[in-house]
C-alpha cells in the first residue's frame, strides 16, 4: 500500500489530478484478507498472529496520515469481514460454522484498527474526518440471518471443484474438462467461490451497509 501511495502522489505531481480533485474525493482504504490469509500461507503461527496485526495497522495508520498529507479530506477504511466464515475456512467441517478462532483474530484487528481510527481523529487540525466501513457486521448479519436475506446456502460456494484436489475455474491437463462445478441457486447463494460473495450477497451487504450509515460516509 505504502508503494501504491507513494506511485499517486507521483501522479499528482504531475497535475494529472488538481488539489480540488482529491479535497472533494473519498479516499478508500483496504487491507483486505488475504493480506492475513498470506501471513498463514508462508508458515505464520496463530500465536504470533496478534504481533502481525499490530505491525499491519501501525503501517496502515502510517498509510492514512500520508493520505491526510495529499489534500484528502475524507478518509474511509474497511475493517475485516469474518474471515472465519469464508469457504476458503470452513471448508475443513464441510462448510458447517464458521472459524471462530479467525473470527475472534479478526475482532482482535478490527478494534485495534477502530482505536487507531478514533485517535487520528482526535489529533487531526485541518477537518479530515476518518471513518471505519462496518463490513464485519454487515457481513455477519447476512451469514447470522440468511433467510431474511433470502439467502439459502450461506457458507458452502456456488463454484467449487470436483473433487479435493481442484478447486474453482479447475481444468484437466489437457484444457478440455471442466473440474469444477456450478451450482443452481445462484440467487440464494452467498458466496461464488472460496473467498468472494456473489452479486446476490454483496447486494445484501450493501443493503447491511446502507442501514448502517453508507449515505452519511458517501455524501
Amino acid at each position: 500500500m505504502t508503494t501504491q501511495i507513494d506511485s499517486f502522489n507521483q501522479v499528482i505531481q504531475k497535475n494529472v489530478y488538481t488539489l480540488s480533485d482529491i479535497t472533494n474525493s473519498i479516499a478508500y482504504v483496504s487491507v483486505a484478507g488475504n493480506d492475513y490469509y498470506d501471513y498463514m500461507a508462508i508458515d505464520g503461527s496463530l500465536s504470533g498472529f496478534p504481533s502481525f496485526i499490530e505491525s499491519v495497522i501501525k503501517q496502515t495508520t502510517t498509510n492514512l496520515i500520508h493520505l491526510q498529507s495529499l489534500g484528502f479530506k475524507r478518509i474511509v477504511v474497511g475493517d475485516l469481514q469474518p474471515l472465519g466464515c469464508l469457504p476458503q475456512a470452513t471448508a475443513q467441517n464441510s462448510f458447517q460454522s464458521c472459524n471462530s478462532t479467525f473470527n475472534d483474530l479478526v475482532a482482535l484487528r478490527n478494534n485495534l484498527m477502530k482505536q487507531s481510527i478514533t485517535k487520528l481523529n482526535q489529533e487531526t487540525k485541518d477537518h479530515t474526518t476518518f471513518t471505519i466501513l462496518g463490513l464485519f457486521d454487515s457481513f455477519r448479519s447476512v451469514l447470522n440471518h440468511p433467510s431474511s436475506h433470502n439467502i439459502k446456502e450461506r457458507l458452502k460456494p456456488c463454484c467449487i471443484g470436483v473433487s479435493d484436489e481442484y478447486t474453482y475455474g479447475s481444468v484437466d491437463s489437457e484444457h478440455t474438462t471442466n473440474k469444477y462445478l456450478v451450482c443452481e441457486n445462484l440467487e440464494s447463494t452467498f458466496f461464488w467461490d472460496q473467498l468472494h460473495p456473489t452479486q446476490a450477497g454483496w447486494n445484501d451487504v450493501y443493503n447491511e451497509l446502507e442501514k448502517r450509515g453508507l449515505h452519511q460516509i458517501l455524501y
